[in-house]
């Protein structure tokens, strides 16, 4: 155990064991203890996070001293690495899913002891446990922000189709159906934005979604470290990732039947926008900006397609966490804030503020009545993610996969077993 921890468990032994703070539904400071300066550094809306402190304070003026503070996500990273050397950064930072290797040195982890895998998995969604580490809790989930399936219901009943896709294959059918070309094979309506990378919004989560269904986790950690799995082998002579990569890039074929787009095409959620593109793979997060960048698109949200052989629905999920930093000043004080955060009264305001889900399985087993919020529930019950070494880099790395595909530079096994060897020394 690091001296971190040591102090860590020494200070709150005795208010965790009393609290079981995960599941009271209360949001007030149960334990007795003055919260004092603490400061909270993100990169999500100032509104949101201020919302959530400002009714903490309403039920106990000892949260008067938490303050938020918004930072740019490009100089994030460098921001947080100085203010922590000079003994000037934060006592608790949002931490993404997709930044969990990247800052693991940065942060005091929430020993076992204190708060045990049990309850951490019985309170959180799956996605949560990329947060559990050998040595502890790295962060307490807040935020999950699901892939859902946006559709054009005015596309689907001129084509004489009733209901969304539920699985992948359907969709072989479906672009016949719904793309529409000229005479010049130019396409004027599109059924679904798959093949190319730099103009199809989230490619990266759409393709790790595929590639995550198959039950590669992409990146997992062993006994021996962290390692890529893009090139395992399971039930079968392919790789899941080899499979994906061929049902992504088929779309984009112009040789193929269900040829539905390609290069030339604008970003995939304007095209959306415009009505000329069916489906639409996009976060809950986006569903009021689409409302309000085309009020009489008439759309609807669905849940995201699975493979007819898959038992248990997943997609991908963008996650935030609240971790307490290596240069916390206030360890009693920040530990009260994030437990404070993340129970359900805390939870059931930030849903109502952002239409995001809740990571609490407690609150995802009640039934919303909005139907929108009907479809993210289920969608962030199956959620998950990967250990990003480097999201930006992994990016690219999953750009050239499909894009070496599509120009015909490598094979499918090639351009798997290249992104596999990139993403291994992206870990190193």
């Amino acid at each position: 155990m690091t001296k971190f921890q040591i102090i860590f468990t020494t200070i709150f032994a005795f208010f965790i064991i009393i609290g079981v703070v995960m599941f009271a539904t209360s949001g007030k400071n149960n334990s007795g203890i003055i919260i004092g300066d603490v400061i909270v550094w993100g990169t999500i809306e100032k509104k949101i996070m201020t919302g959530v402190i400002k009714n903490l304070t309403e039920d106990d003026e000892s949260f008067k001293n938490v303050k938020y503070e918004k930072k740019d996500e490009q100089d994030f990273d460098l921001i947080l690495i100085e203010a922590i050397a000079s003994d000037s950064g934060p006592d608790i930072f949002l931490l993404p899913q997709s930044e969990i290797l990247k800052k693991q040195n940065k942060i005091i982890s929430i020993p076992y002891e204190n708060f045990s895998i049990r309850d951490f998995k019985d309170y959180f969604i799956e996605e949560g446990e990329l947060y559990l580490h050998d040595d502890g809790i790295l962060a307490l989930p807040f935020i999950v922000d699901p892939l859902v399936m946006y559709w054009n219901r005015s596309l689907f009943a001129t084509a004489n189709i009733a209901n969304p896709p539920r699985l992948w294959d359907d969709f072989f059918i479906l672009a016949k159906k719904l793309t529409e070309k000229d005479e010049n094979k130019n396409i004027l309506i599109s059924a679904v934005s798959f093949g190319e990378f730099v103009n199809v919004e989230n490619a990266k989560e759409i393709l790790s979604t595929l590639i995550l269904q198959s039950g590669n986790p992409i990146v997992f950690r062993d006994d021996d470290g962290i390692k890529a799995s893009l090139r395992d082998v399971y039930n079968g002579k392919t790789t899941p990732t080899e499979s994906a990569l061929r049902f992504y890039t088929e779309f984009s074929n112009p040789t193929k039947e269900v040829y539905s787009w390609n290069k030339a095409m604008p970003n995939s959620k304007i095209a959306f926008l415009s009505g000329d593109l069916a489906m639409y793979f996009g976060f809950a997060s986006e569903l009021e900006e689409l409302k309000v960048k085309n009020p009489n698109l008439n759309f609807d949200v669905s849940y995201l397609p699975q493979t007819e052989n898959l038992k248990n629905h997943v997609t991908f999920g963008k996650m935030q966490a609240l971790a307490i930093s290596r240069g916390c000043k206030n360890i009693a004080g920040a530990f009260n804030v994030i437990t404070s955060l993340i129970k359900n009264e805390s939870l059931i305001l930030l849903n109502e503020i952002t239409g995001l889900p809740p990571v609490s399985r407690v609150l995802l087993a009640r039934e919303p009545t909005d139907p929108y919020q009907e479809v993210f529930y289920r969608s962030a019950l199956s959620s998950k993610g990967f250990l990003d070494p480097d999201e930006n880099d992994t990016n690219l790395i999953f750009q050239d996969m499909v894009e070496s595909v599509v120009s015909g530079r490598r094979k499918l096994d090639r351009a798997v077993s290249w992104a596999n060897a990139e993403l291994e020394e992206l870990i190193k």
